[in-house]
C-alpha cells in the first residue's frame, strides 16, 4: 500500500523523555512529518565532510519509506559511498522529527511510487523521461530510527 499524504496528527511537540510512542503508526507518523511541510533536510557524510540538502518527496509502501533523487546529483554519489543518512523536519506546532538509517540502494519501489516520485520532481521544475527514466534514483530507509523532539526531550518513535 502506497501512502504519500499530508494531514494533521495532533502531535503537540511535548515530548516525554525516553517515552516510546504509543502510536501504532510509527512509519505513518514519520511520513506525515515529511509530507506536511514544504521541505525537510537530508544529511550525508563522505570523507568526514557532512553535506545537508533539502528534500521534499517521501512515500510509504509495504512498510518502507522511499525517497527520490537522481543519479546525477551529489546526494546519490554520497549515499553510494556511505549509505548512512539522517533527516530532520520541523513541523510548526508539532516539534521536529529526526530520522536516522541506512539508504537501501538496491531495491526498487513499485511503479506507483516511481510515478509519484517522478511527478513530484517534475513539479519542482526538474525534467526526466518519465517514471522509468534510469536517471531517477529511489532509495529506502533501512534500519530506521526516529524521534519526535522539542527543546527539552527526544521521544522515540516505534518503527
Amino acid at each position: 500500500m502506497l501512502e504519500n499524504k499530508s494531514n494533521n496528527s495532533g502531535i503537540d511537540g511535548a515530548c516525554a523523555p525516553d517515552a516510546p510512542s504509543t502510536s501504532p503508526q510509527g512509519l505513518e507518523l514519520v511520513l506525515t512529518y515529511l509530507t506536511s511541510i514544504p521541505a525537510w533536510y537530508l544529511a550525508t557524510s563522505v570523507d568526514n565532510q557532512p553535506h545537508v540538502r533539502p528534500f521534499s518527496f517521501a512515500a510509504l509502501e509495504d512498510g518502507k519509506l522511499w525517497f527520490c533523487t537522481a543519479t546525477t546529483k551529489d546526494v546519490w554519489e554520497e549515499l553510494c559511498q556511505n549509505p548512512l543518512l539522517e533527516a530532520t523536519a520541523w513541523w510548526p506546532g508539532h516539534g521536529w522529527l529526526i530520522l536516522r538509517g541506512r539508504a537501501g540502494l538496491a531495491g526498487q519501489p513499485s511503479t506507483t511510487v516511481r510515478e509519484a516520485g517522478w511527478r513530484h520532481l517534475e513539479g519542482l521544475g526538474e525534467h526526466y523521461d518519465g517514471a522509468d527514466d534510469p536517471v531517477l534514483a529511489f532509495f529506502s530507509a533501512e534500519e530506521p530510527e526516529a524521534w519526535i523532539c522539542n527543546h527539552d526531550a527526544w521521544q522515540p518513535v516505534e518503527l
